[in-house]
């Protein structure tokens, strides 16, 4: 059972800085490190853990992580661990002496002995409005399934998947043209401000833990490359949603002409010619109008098989698309 916040959080001021370690991965965590960076007065980060180096790029290099990256440039003392539940990694953190554990997008869940190691606690980043949106999507789902809101939840963690207490929330709107690229940014720079309050308010001995409420609990699972193709059948507006939650990865893509065809953006529009579902209804530089279940689906930025994304004034001209012609579903790339 890890700890309880009802009796693990401080209910008095504490004088000295927290010694604090931080646990993330992806680029999206890298202004929460720099902001408790820029606090000494607040705590001292003490250790990074990220995940290991993984290959990438043709020549399949090892490539450390951004907050690995990060880490070093500042000086940190960096673990990335292959195995977390076992081995020497738990006795390390263990022998830290923390007050606090940070997470933040790290990718692999904490152990138990992990959780109680700081004496304060672990306190996540989640970029949702808990409970909703619980999982290792929900910047992209929330887009996906057409939210006009969303924000971050700073959360004392527990064994189960985004399930502990809620401490700090703050919300921001969701933008028309909002991916989750740039969705995810703006909630990176909101969460590191979110998780500096937080561990202000800890230190200040006035932090308090809500539990979570199961009215409006939904999951945001992790995505795969099939959660970006496009069924034509669907209406129009969840297809421009899906699109735009699904950039930049896995992206959204189709079938044309045999082939694999990625669309990077459209756009939603009222439409009434009767045909069939994912067939061209208007083709011009504004781009190339497909049929969907309800409206139709604007195509405006594409990208061929072994080429760049181009604008649709360059895909009319170069694949000349016909009135009639059909965009079909093909087998994941």
């Amino acid at each position: 059972m890890a700890l309880d916040p009802t009796t693990t959080l401080p209910a008095q001021p504490l004088e000295r800085p927290l010694r604090v370690a931080f646990f993330g991965t992806p680029a999206l965590a890298v202004p929460t490190l720099d902001g408790l960076l820029a606090r000494p007065d607040l705590c001292e980060v003490v250790a990074v853990v990220a995940q290991p180096d993984k290959p990438a790029g043709r020549k399949r290099k090892l490539r450390p992580p951004p907050v690995a990256l990060r880490a070093k440039e500042a000086g940190l003392t960096l673990f990335q661990p292959r195995k977390v539940r076992s081995g020497p990694f738990p006795e390390s953190i263990e022998a830290l002496d923390l007050d606090l554990a940070v997470v933040i997008a790290y990718g692999r869940i904490l152990t138990t002995r992990l959780l109680e190691a700081p004496r304060f606690g672990c306190v996540n980043v989640h970029a949702s409005l808990l409970p909703a949106y619980r999982g290792a999507g929900p910047i992209q789902w929330a887009i996906i399934r057409g939210e006009t809101e969303t924000g971050i939840t700073t959360m004392w963690m527990e064994e189960g998947l985004d399930t502990g207490p809620m401490l700090l929330r703050r919300a921001i709107p969701i933008g028309d043209e909002d991916t989750a690229g740039t969705l995810g940014g703006k909630l990176s720079q909101l969460g590191a401000d979110l998780l500096v309050e937080t561990v202000q308010t800890l230190k200040a001995g006035a932090l308090t833990a809500t539990q979570q409420s199961e009215e409006g609990l939904s999951h945001a699972p992790l995505l795969s490359k099939d959660d970006g193709r496009l069924n034509w059948s669907r209406p129009a507006r969840e297809l421009a949603s899906l699109v735009r939650g699904v950039a930049p990865w896995p992206g959204a893509w189709c079938g044309f002409r045999g082939d694999t065809l990625k669309v990077h953006a459209a756009v939603a529009i009222d439409a009434w010619e009767d045909a069939a579902a994912g067939s061209v209804l208007r083709v011009d530089d504004d781009g190339v109008l497909v049929r969907c279940g309800d409206g139709g689906l604007l195509l405006t930025r594409l990208q061929p098989p072994g080429r760049k994304a181009q604008d649709a004034a360059d895909f009319v001209r170069g694949y000349r698309p016909t009135v009639g012609e059909r965009f079909d579903l093909v087998d994941e790339p």
